[in-house]
Formats: C-alpha cells, sequence, structure tokens
C-alpha cells in the first residue's frame, strides 16, 4: 500500500537552482492561505475599482491610440494617430476590439458614451485583480503566506499600480500576463508548467507589448536548467515546443484581426519592434523626446517610495542572507528568490539604458519589483525576529520590534496613499470639465469642442455628446496631431476608417497643418488658466478673454510653476495653518462656450 502511494507521486523539484537531487516525497496537502483567497481578490479588487473610478488618464497615448480607436468601432468618430494607418500599421485592432466587445456590452446598461468608458475601466479593474490573487496564491503557496501578504500590502498601496492596475495600455495588458507567467513558472506543484508560462508571457508580448517578452527569458532559463538534471531531452524539447504553440496561436488570431481591419497581411508585433529599433535616425522613439538614465530610478522612487528601494536591496540582502546563514527563510532556495528578482533588474537596465523613456514602460515589471521588495523585507524581519540571545538583534525587546516593523510599513502605506491622492486632487479636472456638455441645453447639438494647448490632456471623446466632435486649433506643439477616423458609412464596408489611407500621417512626427481648424469654427474650447504661466500670442488666455467666450464648467487644476516640490509630490491639505510656502497653488481647467457674435 505504501509502495502504491509513493509510486503515485509526481517527480518535482524540491528548492529551485541550487539543490542537486530530485526526490518523491509524499507531498502533504497545501496548508490554507493565511487570507482566502476570495478576501484576496476582494481587496485588490476594491483598491483597482476605486482606481477605476478616479485614476486621472495620465498618458496621452492611452487616449489617443487606444480610447479613440474604441470609440470608432463602437460609436462611429474618433480621432486616428498615424500608427493605425495602413501605410505603417504599428497598432494591433485585436487589443481594441477585446475593449470594444467589452465597452459594447456596457452599453446596453445605459446609452451615455462615459458609462461605457467607465464600464471598461471597471472590466480592467476586475481582469487585473484576478491577476494579483492568482499570482499572491501562487507567492504564499510557494514561497511564504507574509511574503504574499507583504506582496498584497505592496501592489495595493503603490501610486504606480493605482494608475497602472486599470490604464487602457498595451504595457498594462502585459503586466496582466506578466502575473499569470510568473504564478505558472513560480508553483512547480504537478510538475514544471514551462509551456503555461510560456504562454501566457507570449500572449502579453503578441496582443500587448513585444518587448515585454524579456522578462521571461530568467525564468525559462531556471525551468531549463531545472529540466537538464533529469536528462529527458525529449520532455525540455516537449514543453518548450508546447508554450511556442499555444503562443504563436495568439499570434495567428491577431494576424487575422488585422488583416481584417487593414485590408492587408501584416505582424504588428514585428511592425512595432522594427520601428522602435531599426527605424533610423529620423524615425524611432527617440523623436518623441528623451530623459537622462536616471528617469526610472526617481520615477519608481516616486511611485513605489521605500519598497522601490527594497526591490533595489533584493540582490545585496538575498546574498548576504545565505552568507551569513546559510539558509532561506522562505520554502525556496536563495538562488531561487534570485531568479525571480533578475528580471525586474534586466528590465531596469534594459529600459534605463535607452533615451526615450515612459512612466508605462515600466508597468509589465510592476509585479516583479513587489514581489522582490516583499521578499526583501521578509528576509530583514526573518533576521531582526531572532530571539538567539548571542546575538545582538535578538536582545532587542520584540514589543520595540513589532512596534519598529509596524512603523515603518504604516508609513510606507501613507506615503503611497498620500501619492495617490495628491495626483487624484490635482490632475482630476479633464475628466470632470465635459460633464455640461451632457446637459439637454447642449447634448443634442452638432458642435466643434476644440483643444489648444491642453491638448494632450483630452480625456476621449467618451466624454462627448453623439453629436460633437474634437478638433485641434495651433498651439505652441509642433509635432504630428492625430486626424479623424473616415466616418464614411455607404459603399465601403464595414469600419472604413481602418484601412482607407488618412491624409497628411507621417512617421517622423512632422506637422500636418491640415489637423488645426481656424478657431472661429469652435463653438466650445478646453482651455486652461495659470497665473505662473504667461500667455503667448500662439496660446493665449482664453479663460480670461470674457469677451470671447463665456466658462460652462471650470475645475481647478495645479499650478505646478508656483507650487513647492513637496506639493507637486505628495498631497497637502489647503488649511491656513500650513505655511504658504509649502501650500499648492491652483489654476483653472475650463469648458468655454463661444459667446454669441454681436453685429
Amino acid at each position: 500500500m505504501g509502495q502504491a502511494s509513493a509510486s503515485a507521486d509526481t517527480s518535482r523539484p524540491t528548492g529551485g537552482l541550487g539543490l542537486k537531487t530530485y526526490r518523491k516525497p509524499k507531498e502533504k496537502p497545501p496548508s490554507p492561505p493565511a487570507i482566502p483567497t476570495i478576501a484576496i481578490f476582494y481587496g485588490f479588487l476594491v483598491v483597482n475599482a476605486l482606481a477605476a473610478a478616479l485614476a486621472p488618464i495620465q498618458d496621452c497615448d492611452e487616449v489617443f491610440n487606444y480610447w479613440e480607436p474604441t470609440h470608432y468601432l463602437n460609436r462611429g468618430s474618433g480621432l486616428q494617430t498615424w500608427e493605425y494607418s495602413p501605410e505603417y500599421t504599428i497598432r494591433s485592432w485585436l487589443y481594441i476590439v477585446i475593449h470594444a466587445i467589452i465597452g459594447k456590452a456596457g452599453s446596453m446598461f445605459s446609452s451615455r458614451p462615459s458609462f461605457e468608458f467607465y464600464f471598461i475601466r471597471l472590466a480592467l479593474a476586475a481582469t487585473c485583480a484576478a491577476c494579483e490573487t492568482r499570482l499572491c496564491s501562487a507567492i504564499c503557496k510557494t514561497f511564504n503566506p507574509r511574503v504574499g501578504i507583504m506582496f498584497g500590502i505592496v501592489m495595493v498601496s503603490s501610486p504606480g499600480m493605482f494608475h497602472a492596475s486599470v490604464a487602457y495600455l498595451p504595457s498594462s495588458f502585459s503586466m496582466y500576463t506578466t502575473m499569470l507567467g510568473m504564478a505558472a513558472f513560480m508553483d512547480w506543484r504537478g510538475g514544471l508548467k514551462t509551456s503555461v508560462g510560456m504562454m501566457w508571457f507570449g500572449i502579453g508580448a503578441f496582443v500587448g507589448w513585444p518587448f515585454s517578452l524579456a522578462l521571461m527569458i530568467p525564468l525559462l532559463a531556471e525551468d531549463l536548467a531545472l529540466s537538464s538534471l533529469t536528462g529527458d531531452v525529449s520532455e525540455i524539447i516537449y514543453r518548450l515546443l508546447d508554450g511556442i504553440v499555444r503562443s504563436l496561436l495568439a499570434l495567428v488570431l491577431q494576424v487575422a484581426i488585422d488583416t481584417f481591419f487593414y485590408h492587408k497581411v501584416t505582424v504588428v508585433p514585428w511592425n512595432i519592434v522594427y520601428y522602435n529599433v531599426f527605424g533610423g535616425s529620423s524615425r524611432g522613439p527617440e523623436i518623441f523626446g528623451t530623459e537622462p538614465w536616471d528617469f526610472y530610478l526617481r520615477n519608481l522612487c516616486l511611485n513605489f517610495n521605500v519598497w522601490f528601494l527594497l526591490a533595489l536591496s533584493a540582490g545585496p540582502v538575498l546574498g548576504l542572507q545565505f552568507l551569513l546563514q546559510g539558509r532561506s527563510p522562505t520554502r525556496q532556495s536563495p538562488i531561487r528568490s534570485m531568479v525571480f528578482a533578475a528580471p525586474f533588474y534586466l528590465w531596469l537596465v534594459i529600459f534605463s539604458a535607452q533615451a526615450h523613456k515612459e512612466e508605462r514602460f515600466m508597468y509589465p515589471a510592476y509585479p516583479f519589483l513587489a514581489l522582490i521588495a516583499a521578499l526583501t523585507l521578509h528576509t530583514v524581519l526573518a533576521y531582526i525576529g531572532s530571539s538567539d540571545p548571542t546575538k545582538i538583534v535578538g536582545k532587542i525587546p520584540a514589543k520595540l520590534k513589532l512596534y519598529v516593523v509596524g512603523l515603518f510599513v504604516i508609513l510606507a502605506i501613507d506615503i503611497g496613499v498620500a501619492r495617490t491622492i495628491g495626483t487624484y486632487s490635482a490632475y482630476k479636472a479633464p475628466l470632470e470639465v465635459y460633464a455640461r456638455l451632457h446637459e439637454a441645453e447642449f447634448a443634442d447639438t452638432e458642435a466643434n469642442v476644440c483643444l489648444g494647448k491642453e491638448w494632450y490632456r483630452f480625456p476621449s471623446s467618451y466624454f462627448l455628446p453623439k453629436g460633437m466632435r474634437a478638433k485641434f486649433v495651433k498651439s505652441a506643439f509642433d509635432g504630428l496631431l492625430p486626424g479623424q477616423f473616415n466616418e464614411a458609412k455607404i459603399g465601403f464596408g464595414f469600419f472604413p476608417g481602418t484601412w482607407l489611407i488618412p491624409p497628411g500621417m507621417n512617421d517622423q512626427n512632422i506637422e500636418d497643418p491640415g489637423k488645426h481648424i481656424d478657431i472661429e469654427h469652435c463653438s466650445f474650447l478646453v482651455d486652461s488658466h495659470f497665473p505662473g504661466v504667461q500667455p503667448s500670442e500662439v496660446e493665449p488666455n482664453h479663460v480670461e478673454d470674457a469677451g470671447t467666450w463665456e466658462e460652462i464648467q471650470c475645475s481647478r487644476f495645479l499650478d505646478s510653476s508656483r507650487t513647492p516640490l513637496l506639493g507637486r509630490i505628495f498631497w497637502i491639505p489647503d488649511l491656513e495653518v500650513i505655511p504658504s510656502r509649502f501650500r499648492r497653488q491652483w489654476g483653472r481647467h475650463c469648458l468655454l462656450r463661444r459667446r454669441p457674435r454681436t453685429s
């Protein structure tokens, strides 16, 4: 009977790289997680739902490259960037279609466009929460429940995740699939899951962002190294081929969808890589702006505060712990912990070396950052929690240690929350000022809503009534603005705007004057007024031009030119007791209506 039981067990690695043998123990049933899985999911969902309802859109690329094409598919109009021109095809319609289907389902509950916007955001929040829960559960089972709890705290308290969790961006989609891929590579119960992990990273790369595939390299290398210990070459080849085939199925679906919309066969992931890596000096990401090498260090400090510092120190801390104590405080070997730290370091080095940098490029690596920050904190807690009287740390009273650790965690959470509230309160105006357009007085009007110097803050056509269109007037910006999707409906088949070549597009960010209209053709105008910013001839102060424009709705907007550094970074309450040199200063972001012309 004992032999039968033993033969039923499947062979699996027992501790990661660094262990010399495989063994076939009688597996004990996994211990229940410290927190029920459903409670973990609801915790993530609540925070993500708040982000869906409140988070400002931080990147105009999210609006013009993703919200606008979705609005075109579902509502027949939208702004079109050069990336969607059939001449260049470096954006995939598969990613848009997925969200358009969700949005169309949401429109069954309300015909208001903004409801569809928030319905899609809520779906993103739930999807992210499910992925976070899957990874958190795998961490609890594989490493330690305390590591899983710390991972959850990092994820829900960080401003970076608050925005990334519901951002309609391929890098956020790749972040979701990265979490699922991590969980597959991490959880060895029942054997290695190489093909499943490869599938999730492959889907993230093909449907989302191709460069996210680099995060899989250390994890795949570990699995291949472990497989080589068995000497079963055929099993290694089978798992690799299985993972490749699963990933390629996503690519085949993508090519089919893009062929339908572009009316030509195109492989968008390759187009993205080719343009960004082999585009040449007059093309490529650098023409859209460059940043110094330490941009991501500063950005991650803002978005993850002390958690980022813990993540950076993961390598040294884990190495010292192994050298000093020779064992791991988790169920996995220190080397395996380092395997899961490697993707974040690799990602940070790769993208810090690029001249063009944007916050969203870090999104796929956020789960790795949170995991290794949790591992580092757990390792430190295991050391200072020692009660060995022969060590200095063992002589410190346990209650004092608890107070210090608790204060540290609470401080980290408070810093993150203060940053999140500060960002929301400072930049929420663009999501508010369009509300009046949906009132009976304006809702059925056919009109142009014009954008000047605030063009990049436009939250999408989902905030405009059906008969209104967003248009651009000349501002100081001298790059290429979006055009309009072709709205032809008769004689051109389905979605002609996706395959008819739009005028005035180029891949070199060269301004096209045809994207502007004369301000005299604007019935409404969105503009801002900041006391600390001087108007110019090309960007006059329309808000103060009461003779031409009438204020319909204004919301306060942070005046960064007059606000001190601390007020730009964190939320500071507007209280009289706070010295003026620390208080935030405000401007106004306004929706204006042209006054009737007098004869």
